[in-house]
């Protein structure tokens, strides 16, 4: 018998106006990454960056998260359906019995496959201007959890991603999904990953000087993707082929980025072995 929870019927749906509809999530989507971008500019400052490598920075990441994210949830999730209707892939658009069109919006992204899009973005964006790929990942890694916060948090407002159910006095009944008390798996992960920013933020702040070459890229790959998989144990599965698996897409998809950071932080941790070996050799 559940006593206590709380009841979640937010229409996702802030206003409608000659068919383009304005959501929570898309202004919790698109804010979060502005004011990274925001963050990402001080830092910039602190390390002498001229800002016109931050415009460039920011609208290839953009497009590479959209991208990614996007690619992600189809052909991770949903492959057979959107391999049968590729312009549903890559345009906000779906197509109705009648043959009709319908504007959606883009209702399906994938971290995970942000995260992918993301470096893609970044190795393109390193080409082009000449900025070391490994500095700029390091750089972006300070502040790319806060942004997964938001979209978190956005997930909320759908009522979406949800949680298995649930009896703490926290659970949360999605009245647009049914009428049972659930764990709010989304605002687990957004706490999660907001914690972790302030982690990545202070240890750039107090530490910037002895972690570098790949350490807070590393770190923020381990981490975020640690607490996703640890907080998948508590969600529904998102698609039916899920079902019976040990492990859910979601966990799958985690591990090949959790094997990168650890990579990552072992190659960070040496660089730094390296130049502290060299700064003794200078002072002897």
């Amino acid at each position: 018998m559940f006593l206590n929870y709380i009841t979640w019927d937010l229409d996702p749906e802030i206003v409608n106006l000659f068919g383009f509809s304005l959501r929570y999530y898309g202004i919790l989507f698109v804010g979060g990454l502005v004011l990274c971008i925001y963050l990402l500019g001080w830092i910039f400052e602190q390390e002498n960056i001229p800002s016109k490598y931050l415009d460039q920075l920011s609208i290839y990441g953009m497009i590479g998260i959209l991208a990614g994210a996007r690619l992600g949830h189809c052909l991770f999730y949903e492959p057979a359906f959107y391999l049968s209707r590729p312009l549903e892939m890559i345009l906000p658009i779906a197509f109705t019995r009648d043959g009709g069109i319908m504007l959606t919006g883009y209702q399906g992204l994938a971290s995970h496959g942000g995260a992918l899009g993301l470096l893609m973005a970044l190795y393109l964006y390193s080409r082009k201007t000449r900025h070391s790929m490994i500095d700029v990942i390091d750089l972006i890694a300070v502040v790319a959890a806060l942004s997964c916060s938001f979209i978190r948090i956005g997930n909320f407002m759908n009522s979406e991603i949800i949680g298995l159910p649930s009896e703490m006095p926290w659970a949360v009944v999605f009245k647009r999904i049914d009428d049972i008390p659930r764990h709010p798996a989304q605002l687990y992960e957004a706490v999660a990953y907001f914690i972790i920013f302030l982690i990545l933020f202070l240890l750039y702040k107090n530490r910037r000087e002895r972690y570098k070459r790949g350490f807070f890229f590393g770190l923020v790959l381990v981490l975020c993707f640690t607490a996703r998989f640890i907080i998948e144990f508590v969600k529904e599965n998102q698609v039916r082929f899920e079902e019976g698996m040990l492990l859910n897409m979601g966990q799958l998809l985690s591990l090949p980025y959790l094997i990168l950071g650890v990579g990552f932080i072992i190659y960070g941790f040496r660089g730094e072995k390296d130049a502290m070996s060299r700064n003794e050799v200078v002072v002897r």
